[in-house]
């Protein structure tokens, strides 16, 4: 299974953070048990440019974090950590949430790994109710992975917010970001099927 994402600063976001940054992941996972085995990042900020790859060994439960500047001649920064499965990347974490039994009340914790650390990702589910989307009116689940804070993945203050469906797609419909320079939406425009061939 190949998950692709891709974040960039737009508009006034732009102009609020007095940044444009970019960052595109990749993630290579297995469809039967859902463990992920490599992931590709572009991170772009400003003139800050890093490139990273992380490759899993779910035999040796290890996994080797590659980065570099494509701009320097200067060697990669390798790094390899012990992990704890089920292991995910912030990007398969939210498909791999849709996996999960979400309890209104209730939290669990997922192992994430990004940037050559390893985190444990406490996720609370909030609440269930009613909302408008590119799918119409649906109902869906609110999801508060704790990301940020000393410790967590990202530092510094915030709060995220993820709108799951509760039909049997789990589609992860709006996002709701709430940063110390203000706040950010980000909504499903589209959804599209692959046709299988028989």
């Amino acid at each position: 299974m190949h998950l692709v994402g891709d974040v960039v600063s737009k508009g006034f976001f732009t102009k609020l953070a007095g940044i444009r940054f970019h960052e595109h992941i990749e993630s290579i996972v297995d469809p039967d048990h859902f463990m992920v085995q490599r992931t590709n990042k572009l991170d772009e900020q400003g003139k800050r440019v890093r490139v990273s790859d992380a490759i899993f060994d779910h035999e040796k439960t290890e996994v080797t974090w590659t980065e570099r500047d494509p701009n320097q001649n200067q060697p990669p920064c390798i790094i390899s950590m012990d992990f704890s499965e089920p292991i995910q990347d912030i990007l398969s974490m939210i498909y791999f949430v849709r996996t999960q039994k979400l309890e209104v009340g209730k939290s669990f914790e997922i192992p994430v790994t990004d940037s050559g650390q390893v985190y444990r990702m406490t996720v609370a589910v909030v609440e269930r109710k009613q909302i408008k989307c590119v799918l119409g009116r649906v109902n869906a689940i609110r999801i508060e992975p704790a990301m940020f804070g000393e410790g967590r993945m990202l530092r510094g203050e915030g709060k995220i917010s993820i709108w799951i469906t509760e039909d049997s797609r789990r589609l992860p419909v709006w996002a709701h970001l709430n940063l110390n320079i203000g706040t950010v939406d980000i909504k499903l425009k589209r959804v599209t099927y692959q046709e299988r061939h028989r």
